[in-house]
């Protein structure tokens, strides 16, 4: 199968965590080496203790690896001092979160701009863009709503929408339908991948899910903190890539899950 070439955005080489001291060290990633093209929407699976989420971690600046170099659009955030480093976390990528961290004094227009108002972005193009992902994910009704007056799937698209604001780089997503129910979770992957396709937003998201890994262009499952294998999705329909990952999960000794 012939796979789409794209411009790098994110290279990790040689990545690797350890947590413990000395006497007691224990290796989470061992060693990873990927790379991200511009406009990917990649997931990252595995089963519990593979490495999932601290490899989202590390790539994403939230924590630091213990060895190796990770460039972001060309910046090494591995070099970066503590201040730099939040300050291109801030500017550069977004974040959509299992549990949303939305502020519940804030409305949801609020807090989607939130982002921006510590940045550097004029009121008008703010509202302009607020205006526009607001539409795409269908929350501009909501705009005045405090979070406690929405339901999950509204505030899931209201992190999303934070997360997209500022035009990051790249969005970090870690098990972003996990408080979902299904059909929440098919909406918002639907618009995940349409925001993936429509404003070529390059996403990673890590799941337990074969479902929401169907929506992405690539899979990469890992097994105790390495790279086992990788998936592309290419031409085939959803269910078609939905069995190939529960394939690779079924001898990787995955959770069994819902079909399709």
């Amino acid at each position: 199968m012939r796979v789409k070439q794209h411009t790098t955005i994110l290279h990790a080489k040689n990545v690797r965590k350890s947590y413990g001291t000395r006497s007691n060290v224990q290796q989470v990633l061992k060693g990873i080496d990927l790379r991200v093209g511009e406009g990917e929407f990649v997931g990252i699976m595995g089963s519990s203790g593979a490495g999932k989420t601290t490899l989202l971690n590390v790539l994403a600046t939230i924590d630091r690896a213990t060895e190796g170099a990770i460039l972001i659009g060309g910046s090494d955030i591995s070099k970066m001092k503590d201040a730099e480093l939040s300050a291109f976390r801030r500017d550069k990528l977004g974040f959509i979160f299992q549990d949303y961290n939305l502020l519940d004094t804030l409305t949801v227009k609020e807090n989607i701009l939130l982002p921006v108002s510590l940045g550097k972005m004029k009121k008008k193009v703010a509202e302009a863009e607020f205006n526009s992902i607001a539409d795409i994910l269908g929350i501009k009704d909501l705009a005045h709503k405090y979070p406690h007056e929405i339901s999950g799937g509204q505030k899931q698209r209201t992190s999303a929408a934070r997360a997209l604001i500022n035009k990051p780089s790249m969005v970090f997503a870690d098990e972003p339908t996990g408080a979902l129910d299904s059909k929440s979770a098919s909406s918002l992957l639907g618009t995940m991948e349409d925001v993936n396709k429509k404003r070529g937003v390059t996403i990673m998201m890590v799941t337990h899910d074969p479902v929401a890994s169907s929506y992405c262009s690539r899979v990469v499952f890992l097994k105790d903190g390495n790279i086992y294998s990788e998936l592309y999705r290419g031409d085939k329909t959803r269910q078609a890539f939905f069995q190939d990952i529960l394939n690779v999960q079924g001898v990787l000794g995955g959770d069994s899950v819902d079909t399709i």
